[in-house]
């Protein structure tokens, strides 16, 4: 089964959810250095810093992230798969150190994050579209990173 229009448009509402408060920016990079330490200098706006603060560049990277996972869920809907618009990102991620295990904590704090955002719309329906989108996201950027 393809990706929905209903997925899509859980995806859309949550999205405008999440640019509604750049605390949520904050939160997703604090879950992702809680479960992975190790990730920070992986991050130029984080590297230098004791812990998550605010940031014009973190806003705009966090924003990039969210914006790219709900890009997704439109391309899914539309065609059934993902296409990176830029060509640029496996390199990125092979020169940062991405690795597998990475994807996994990005997806998990991408999730906790969503649900802060959504607040009592949060559903198992949501997380489900949400992760489709970004395993979507995902699996482009290793395709890319090859």
């Amino acid at each position: 089964m393809g990706f929905t229009e209903k997925q899509e448009a859980l995806v859309n509402s949550s999205w405008e959810l999440f640019k509604q408060n750049p605390n949520y920016s904050v939160l997703f990079y604090t879950i992702i250095l809680k479960k992975a330490p190790a990730a920070k200098g992986m991050f130029s706006f984080l590297k230098d810093s004791a812990e998550v603060v605010d940031s014009p560049k973190l806003q705009a990277h966090a924003e990039k992230v969210f914006g790219m996972v709900h890009d997704s869920a439109i391309q899914l809907r539309a065609s059934g798969e993902v296409v990176v618009g830029d060509a640029t990102l496996g390199a990125i991620h092979i020169q940062k150190g991405v690795v597998d295990p990475h994807f996994v904590v990005v997806k998990e704090a991408l999730l906790e994050t969503i649900k802060e955002a959504s607040g009592e719309k949060w559903s198992e329906e949501l997380s489900t579209a949400w992760e489709v989108a970004y395993e979507g996201l995902a699996s482009a950027i290793k395709k890319a990173m090859n």
